[in-house]
């Protein structure tokens, strides 16, 4: 018996009554999940998550949904992080299956909620797939939905998007790296992927490598164990366009910083085309080694700002080309365009919902229907004020640098502030303790919950402390 199927036996479900691995694997899952995510995501696209089974024969597990459409978001959104964490408790499962359950696939197929039409994506070349074959590290593929004709450009991406196009088709480009930075749900991502599409097309035996950078770092980890380390260097450095996604999850990380960093040497000394992403500029990465940093600025930096109205019509009017079975009138496009505005991705996630509530309700969509599905995510977006926000407005008002919020220095100076700006991340916006904490250099929630009893208790003490903070939340609100 192979050490695979050892571990799909022992991961089977068990009928004798005794406990299951693979399901309190889970549940504390489950509860990383509902942490993270926050108990709106998690309530309402992640609690239906079943367990399908453990087929040791493809080292794949199952994992289901009451419907085509919810199996199809999960997977858009959660796919990797799912992935990542069953690999993690589950090391014999190589590949994980979203999909719907037998019921609800027979719904769609019904018509009672029309699935997506299936969308291939393109094999591999013949380059790709020597380079990534036997290598033990698992690459991915690019998501076909995300290209340069779907992605919608306004005043506060046209820079990135222009320079985006320019890596991905010209034949010299002037600037190596590329850094993209934004807050969440701006699209940055969107571009990567768009990026590897459109090289690919121009350079079809080009090896073209996505990976976020905790996917970098969990594979970097796991070869170090496997001694591949090796592999792992040749997969990486071998890539004719490398992008790494999210790179701020990598601060603090020394040995997986080293890897990086040599890495990124290799690529752009060979002329090979590197593409970065983060939530903030390089300059305010803390926990960063200098010598990235500095490579990261050395090519050429674009920064995705929060979209305008204009810009989030035309992103909800682009949406619904893609759903022409679905009637949504210009005012319920207005409303959505003006009471959403905190990222791209939250604004199309409302349009799918409202759009499958529809769908399974029977009922017209207008003001009153999307008001009421929507409820949960326009009370948060009445006062939507972002922790970025938060802490560029504390740090000037006490005179510090920005990136001193993230930092690990304790110097009274530095540490107050930072407290007044985690207390008001927790007055002022939905976000939860530990993405709070996660935004403040990846502290613990337990941190924040200090934070928040120091400032209330000083506040009934102190009368600049309270006046200060008074002066804060009207500046920030209005």
């Amino acid at each position: 018996m192979t050490q695979t199927q050892a571990d799909g036996e022992a991961l089977t479900l068990r009928r004798d009554g005794a406990a299951d691995p693979i399901s309190a694997a889970w549940n504390a899952i489950r509860e990383g999940l509902r942490r993270d995510c926050g108990a709106r995501t998690y309530d309402g696209w992640l609690r239906p998550i079943t367990l399908g089974g453990f087929d040791a024969d493809t080292a794949t597990l199952r994992l289901q949904l009451p419907s085509q459409f919810m199996a199809d978001w999960v997977q858009t959104h959660f796919a990797e992080r799912l992935a990542l964490a069953w690999r993690s408790v589950l090391p014999a499962m190589r590949h994980l299956a979203i999909t719907a359950s037998e019921e609800g696939a027979r719904s769609a197929r019904a018509g009672d909620i029309p699935a997506p039409a299936a969308i291939e994506e393109p094999a591999p070349t013949a380059a790709q797939a020597h380079g990534q074959a036997g290598s033990g590290v698992e690459v991915a593929p690019l998501e076909p939905r995300y290209r340069f004709e779907n992605f919608v450009v306004g005043k506060a991406n046209e820079v990135a998007y222009n320079a985006a196009r320019t890596l991905a088709s010209a034949d010299k480009v002037a600037f190596n790296p590329l850094f993209l930075h934004g807050g969440t749900g701006r699209g940055k991502t969107h571009l990567l992927h768009a990026i590897g599409h459109e090289f690919r097309c121009r350079h079809p035996a080009a090896k073209v490598i996505y990976m976020s950078a905790e996917k970098f770092m969990v594979e970097f980890v796991a070869a170090l164990r496997a001694n591949e380390t090796i592999r792992f260097k040749q997969l990486l450095r071998a890539a004719d366009l490398l992008m790494i996604d999210d790179v701020q999850f990598i601060a603090g990380k020394e040995s997986t910083q080293e890897e990086f960093f040599h890495t990124m040497n290799e690529i752009i000394s060979a002329g090979r085309r590197l593409v970065i992403s983060s939530d903030r500029a390089p300059q305010d990465l803390d926990g960063i080694e200098p010598r990235i940093l500095s490579r990261l600025s050395w090519g050429l930096v674009a920064d995705i700002n929060a979209a305008d109205l204009e810009l989030r019509l035309n992103i909800i009017i682009k949406k619904l080309e893609s759903l022409p079975d679905v009637a949504v009138p210009h005012e319920v496009v207005m409303f959505l365009a003006k009471r959403i505005s905190s990222n791209v991705r939250e604004l199309e996630g409302a349009l799918n919902r409202i759009a499958a509530y529809a769908m399974m309700s029977g009922r017209p969509i207008d003001v009153e229907f999307t008001s009421e599905v929507l409820a949960n995510i326009l009370r948060a977006n009445q006062r939507r004020i972002s922790i970025d926000e938060i802490q560029s407005r504390v740090s000037d008002h006490y005179r510090i640098r920005k990136a001193e919020m993230t930092s690990a220095r304790r110097a009274r100076e530095v540490a107050r502030p930072r407290q007044v700006a985690m207390y008001l991340s927790k007055q002022l916006t939905p976000r939860s303790l530990p993405e709070i904490g996660r935004r403040f250099g990846g502290r613990d929630h337990t941190t924040v919950i200090h934070a928040v009893r120091q400032i209330e208790k000083l506040r009934q003490s102190d009368a600049e402390l309270d006046a200060d903070i008074r002066l804060l939340t009207r500046q920030l609100e209005n």
